[in-house]
């Protein structure tokens, strides 16, 4: 159906209102205050919008009335009634979308062999396809690289020629000076950093001599450029297809590779948090294949992950059902902690919820600590939702999120229409305002005072300390036996000092000198306000006159060119080279041991002492002996702690009593003196990354690149399938499909294809790894003259159902009890042979034998994936019949037209003895209704009753078809013909 009825028959015309606003007064929105409804204002706001779409998608068959009044009545009926929800748009990426797309494919197939125009066909929901997951580092980065091991380490897919010339030691040579070597550029006129702290220059076999200044990393339009084609030349078949989908679907958004990560374009993008469409405002809202969808709730904008079936029937117009949820409401209160840093705060919120035990409920923020945290900061904490396992983390609309909006690409048009719609319908909050709270199923009160920096240390990521506890930490590692935190130093030698000479100044070692401090944003480029505090922080370092010693291994290596755009549009990255972080390249570094050679000064008063020395850095591997073999204590912390323990030269420190050093002028200066504050944070981000960001991806999205502007694809309104790939096929979902449904039909004399236990996951399903060479898929693509080394993996190959549902239970952990061990073999029943899954399938296929499943608890627990569903309904299997079923995976099923049947509460296949070697009769009525009991008749005689867990009528409308995909198919053919 369209978006409403409008005024002609739509069952609430009358809560049809126009918005008061000096730009937006032709605007009609369904408002909810008109219900007169004291409930209404009472709701959380992530209800408020599954409220709003209910009233505005009310057709009497997917939404009834009644469904409006059960979410107004949420307090009742949470977590016990069911309900559809339509969202404004579907996200893909490209493996979970290409699937959904090539179904679409067929269904135009289908319906013009019934006298259908295929054009006909196009998703009704708005969907936006990025492809962003097919890239693979080809092409190293870094050209010139100081690597100890050669091969590269991890991250690399290119092998790093090893140094044939130890790095001079020097830290203070400039390019040209007297005395020194000459940079092979010739006279460079490039100037030398205020603190004369150059990195190392570094000879490479027959590479020469570079000064700082000239080692870069091969230009990164050229890298990216080399890796694009790559990825087009790997991918040809499957970019074709996309970009024809692109042209021959309507409401089909296909963003192209070189773009950005999916949650980053809809972030940046896609986002619209009101949506205007067929001349009425309502709320942005979004499903996506992907748990992380999550990302996007920061925003103000609901959304979360769904299965590949669950997004294809959204996309042509049915809705998600839900059932109505729980809302959590996470409270936050008190200050932030003035050296907390985002990504702590966003771990410490995450570890709380996580022991909350919360899983498959909403989770919404309110209370007067939201407003202290950034726009950035609240999607990356609903970006770490599916780690404690909620379905969403809600962050409603507020002035913190507005003033996000206006460094974007919104309007000011756009800006004011969003404004006066979510005020009109109470979706836009104040947090300071506590008469404005809601209420929550539960209420979880965290103190951002509480959350604390921590680093991790001395030797594995978990062990985590407060930095406030560091000193009395490192000290009680000292006297700890060996282990994972001692070093067992006898207490007599815990004083030493060792002295030593570097570029003709004498300086001294203890236990707790840090010796490595790298800055490694790998890890953190998706919150930039830790790098940027690590840059503002280094700025007033320097501007304070403190420096870290010479001998010190500093450096930064950012995860991407970005990083370096940020940090140099916003005046920071100077004073970050001034303390000896220069940008050495982009990559793996120090944290794969890729660290400069130590000083042999150093080295000579590190073992000359028995001394523990320290590294620190914002990476994320930190064992012993990885960073440097003499360097025994590593410790991660955030990039401006890196800073600072650089500048203390220890980690034997107490930040809140001791200085950092001293001025020019010989007063004290302390950590808190030069920590940057979150407003001057959040203010350089807003102003130098977040508008720059917006404004490239606008920019890309607008142009295009040329490799993928310049691909050819067909310009036909049916895809015009070869016969010869091996990664588009068109699938056989849509064969002898007829225009009228026939009734239910019942499962005489099937056989068990598999008889499995509990825990039986989509992964044991439906694998998508390696394909083994010895697996069906593997015999089909060799018939095709493929090479097991272009075989790829099941994931690459989503679009091929050939591949797909040879794949179908081919895990090697498939535990089948038919055969007693682990492996994707059954027994094929009649004949005793013991085959694997497929073949035993298309044997019984052959032989017009229906089959059927059986297992235990929690069948299709796990990741969501449509082709679990798809595969088993291919191979010919008719029902499950399970003691339990993971709800997504029980939703696929009956969207492909399989019967999820549950054993009654008690029974089981050994309490029912069952062998599984039985043949299975079903009686499907054809009145058949939601949540009805079955019976279940075996050969031995011997009778079960089972539960048929269709939760809707729309379920058994689905399943009388055949599936989603049928059904929608046989209303086109009708509509039409």
């Amino acid at each position: 159906m369209a978006l409403c009825a409008a005024s002609e028959g739509h069952p609430f015309s009358d809560l049809i209102d126009t918005l008061k606003s000096e730009k937006c007064e032709d605007k009609k929105f369904f408002n909810p205050l008109k219900l007169n409804d004291p409930r209404y204002g009472q709701l959380p706001l992530s209800i408020r919008i599954l409220l709003e779409a209910a009233i505005r998608k009310c057709d009497g068959f997917y939404v009834r009335k009644e469904d409006v009044q059960s979410i107004l009545d949420w307090r009742q009926q949470q977590s016990s009634t069911e309900i559809a929800f339509s969202p404004a748009r579907v996200l893909l990426q490209d493996f979970t979308g290409i699937p959904a797309m090539v179904d679409l494919a067929a269904m135009r197939d289908a319906v013009a062999k019934h006298g259908v125009d295929p054009k006909l066909v196009n998703p009704t929901c708005p969907t936006d396809l990025i492809v962003d997951h097919s890239l693979q580092i080809d092409f190293s980065k870094c050209a010139i690289q100081n690597a100890p091991n050669p091969g590269g380490g991890e991250g690399h897919s290119t092998p790093v020629k090893s140094p044939s010339a130890k790095a001079p030691q020097s830290r203070g040579s400039q390019c040209g000076s007297q005395g020194q070597r000459g940079c092979s550029k010739g006279a460079c006129n490039d100037p030398p950093p205020a603190s004369g702290r150059a990195a190392a220059a570094v000879q490479i076999e027959n590479t020469p001599l570079l000064c700082p200044f000239h080692l870069k990393p091969v230009s990164e339009p050229e890298t990216a450029l080399k890796n694009l084609e790559m990825e087009l030349i790997r991918n040809k078949e499957r970019l074709q297809f996309f970009k024809w989908c692109s042209k021959a679907f309507k409401n089909v958004n296909v963003v192209p590779p070189d773009i950005g990560a999916v949650h980053q374009v809809n972030l940046e993008y896609l986002s619209q948090v009101v949506q205007e469409r067929d001349g009425f405002v309502f709320p942005d809202s979004v499903v996506g294949t992907d748990s992380h969808t999550t990302m996007i709730n920061g925003l103000g904008i609901l959304g979360w992950g769904v299965g590949g079936i669950e997004s294809e029937a959204v996309m042509l117009g049915q809705p998600v059902s839900l059932t109505l949820p729980q809302v959590v409401g996470c409270k936050l209160v008190g200050s932030i902690n003035t050296l907390t840093t985002s990504i702590d705060i966003v771990l410490g919120i995450t570890k709380h919820l996580r022991q909350a035990g919360i899983a498959g409920r909403f989770v919404e923020f309110f209370g007067p600590g939201v407003s202290q945290l950034s726009a950035p900061d609240r999607t990356t904490i609903a970006n770490m939702c599916p780690e404690y396992n909620a379905t969403v983390s809600f962050f409603p609309v507020d002035d913190v999120t507005l003033k996000h909006f206006k460094q974007t690409n919104f309007s000011e048009e756009k800006l004011e229409l969003l404004e006066a719609y979510l005020k009109a319908v109470k979706l836009f909050r104040s947090y300071q305002d506590p008469s404005e709270d809601p209420q929550y199923s539960e209420v979880i009160e965290i103190n951002l005072s509480s959350i604390i920096p921590h680093v991790s240390g001395p030797k594995r990521p978990q062990d985590r300390v407060a930095v406030s506890n560091m000193k009395t930490d490192f000290l009680s590692c000292l006297n700890e036996k060996v282990g994972f935190k001692g070093f067992h130093i006898p207490v007599e030698k815990q004083e030493t000092l060792m002295p030593f000479l570097h570029e003709g100044r004498e300086y001294k070692l203890a236990h707790g000198s840090v010796v490595i401090a790298a800055v490694i944003s790998c890890t953190n480029n998706c919150n930039p306000s830790v790098m940027l505090a690590a840059g503002l922080l280094a700025k007033k370092a320097v501007k304070a006159g403190l420096a870290v010693k010479p001998y010190i291994r500093t450096s930064l290596a950012p995860g991407s060119g970005m990083v370096t755009h940020y940090l140099s549009a916003s005046g920071v990255l100077p004073y970050l080279s001034q303390l000896g972080f220069e940008v050495i390249g982009y990559g793996c570094a120090t944290c794969v041991g890729n660290t400069a050679p130590l000083p042999e000064a150093v080295v000579g008063a590190i073992k000359q002492g028995d001394l523990v020395a320290c590294g620190v850095l914002s990476g994320n591997r930190h064992f012993e002996g990885r960073l440097c073999d003499c360097v025994r204590a590593n410790y991660l912390a955030s990039p401006p702690l890196v800073v600072a323990y650089a500048i203390a030269g220890t980690v034997d420190i107490d930040f809140e009593t001791e200085p950092l050093g001293v001025d020019s002028e010989g007063k004290e200066v302390y950590l808190r003196d030069v920590w940057p504050t979150r407003e001057e944070v959040q203010h350089t981000e807003g102003h130098t990354v977040i508008s720059s960001m917006f404004k490239e991806v606008r920019q890309r999205m607008e142009k295009g690149n040329k490799l993928w502007n310049n691909l050819e694809a067909p310009e036909s309104e049916l895809f015009p399938w070869d016969p010869k790939s091996t990664y588009i096929r068109c699938p056989s979902f849509f064969n002898k499909l007829t225009k009228e449904p026939s009734p239910p039909q019942s499962i005489e004399n099937a056989h068990a294809l598999l008889f499995l236990g509990d825990m039986v996951t989509t992964d044991h399903i439906s694998p998508a790894g390696s394909i083994a060479r010895v697996s069906p898929a593997a015999k089909y693509l060799i018939s095709k003259r493929l090479t097991p080394r272009e075989f790829n993996s099941y994931g690459a190959r989503r679009g091929n159902d050939a591949v797909m549902t040879r794949g179908t239970f081919a895990s090697i952990k498939l535990q089948n009890r038919f055969i007693g061990k682990t492996g994707p073999k059954t027994l094929h029943i009649p004949s005793g042979q013991t085959l694997d899954v497929y073949d035993a399938a298309e044997r019984y296929q052959r032989e017009g034998v229906p089959l059927i499943i059986l297992a235990g608890k929690k069948y299709g627990s796990g990741s969501s994936r449509d082709w679990a569903a798809k595969g088993p309904y291919l191979l010919g299997v008719r029902a499950v019949i399970a003691e339990s079923f993971e709800k997504m995976h029980k939703n696929h099923l009956v969207g492909m037209g399989i019967a999820p049947l549950q054993f009654l509460p008690g029974d089981t296949a050994e309490s029912l003895e069952l062998c599984g070697k039985e043949k299975f009769s079903v009686a499907i009525p054809e009145d058949l209704s939601p949540r009805q009991e079955l019976t279940v008749k075996t050969s031995t005689g011997k009778s079960f009753r089972v539960t048929a867990l269709f939760e809707s009528e729309m379920d058994v409308v689905f399943y009388r078809h055949g599936g989603i995909l049928r059904f929608v198919a046989r209303n086109m053919v009708q509509q039409w013909c």
